[in-house]
């Protein structure tokens, strides 16, 4: 692996192909599947040892938690001659919104009721403007038309504190209705997100996890794929491959998805796959950071 062209991308064994991965990303995904339920804090030497399982140099994770600082998502400080990374206050509530949105279930019931945002920024908030876009897709929110966006799924809470953190609450605001168009719902589903395009995904993200988790289940050599340190590597990819899906699937209820939605079955994958791994992974990442805690005494 060489990280001398390009400190803030790499090709790693992710498992499912070797696509160019940023850094900073594969750090946000071990916080967020892992440290953040340890209290938020990490020794610098538990974090490149965990980053270099997957196979991450540790001038690239230097690099990146160096960036990560600037920005505000992470702090460090020292204790004697050993630091520590933690979480800020803002890392952590995007890491905790990020979960939420992630291991959300799946919505069956709904009211018929769809909400509506609309917003209108001015040229030279081009970037402000991209960044309510990102909220607004990850959220679930589909683009109906220039500056106004549509979900089946009342979202005005987690969308206000966005809208807070940009300060552009003059420029938005949010409506809820009943869809009244000449067209069917359907065609206004088709509008606003791919769905094939997006079960195409589903369908790609099952071919690559299916055979391990059958593995892993009892088949073939099970025991040995439960390792647990083969367990925090897959858990670590299966969250890092999943987690992009909510940014582009709005969790639309049942009624409103085509009949055997590829979605469904690759949510139950996840599910029980994550489950499957997390009691061994987990178990390998306390070893690691109670073996460093004892180096240190």
């Amino acid at each position: 692996m060489d990280t001398n062209k390009n400190q803030d991308t790499q090709t790693v064994n992710n498992g499912v192909g070797s696509p160019p991965v940023r850094t900073q990303f594969l750090i946000f995904t071990l916080f967020g599947e892992y440290i953040l339920e340890r209290g938020g804090k990490v020794w610098t030497s538990d974090l490149l040892a965990l980053m270099g399982l997957l196979d991450v140099s540790e001038r690239a994770v230097r690099s990146a938690l160096s960036r990560m600082t600037r920005k505000g998502w992470i702090t460090t400080h020292k204790q004697g001659r050993r630091s520590q990374y933690s979480l800020t206050a803002r890392g952590q509530a995007l890491l905790e919104r990020g979960h939420s949105r992630i291991f959300e279930p799946i919505i069956t019931d709904w009211d018929g009721q769809w909400h509506l945002v609309v917003y209108s920024l001015p040229e030279e908030q081009r970037n402000t403007r991209h960044a309510l876009r990102t909220q607004l897709a990850w959220l679930g929110y589909g683009s109906l038309a220039p500056g106004t966006w549509i979900s089946a799924h009342d979202r005005a809470d987690e969308l206000s504190i966005t809208i807070v953190e940009l300060g552009i609450e003059s420029f938005v605001e949010m409506f809820s209705g009943t869809f009244q168009g000449n067209s069917s719902i359907q065609d206004l589903v088709n509008r606003c997100w791919d769905l094939p395009a997006l079960e195409a995904q589903y369908q790609d993200f099952m071919t690559a996890f299916q055979p391990e988790y059958m593995e892993c289940r009892g088949g073939g050599n099970g025991k040995e794929s439960l390792d647990p340190q083969t367990c925090f590597v897959r858990l670590f990819w299966l969250t890092h491959q999943f987690q992009s899906f909510p940014l582009k699937d709005p969790n639309l209820p049942t009624s409103l998805l085509p009949a055997d939605w590829a979605g469904t079955e690759a949510r139950r994958l996840f599910d029980d796959y994550h489950r499957l791994l997390s009691r061994y992974a987990n178990q390998f990442v306390d070893e690691v950071i109670a073996d460093s805690e004892a180096q240190a005494k």
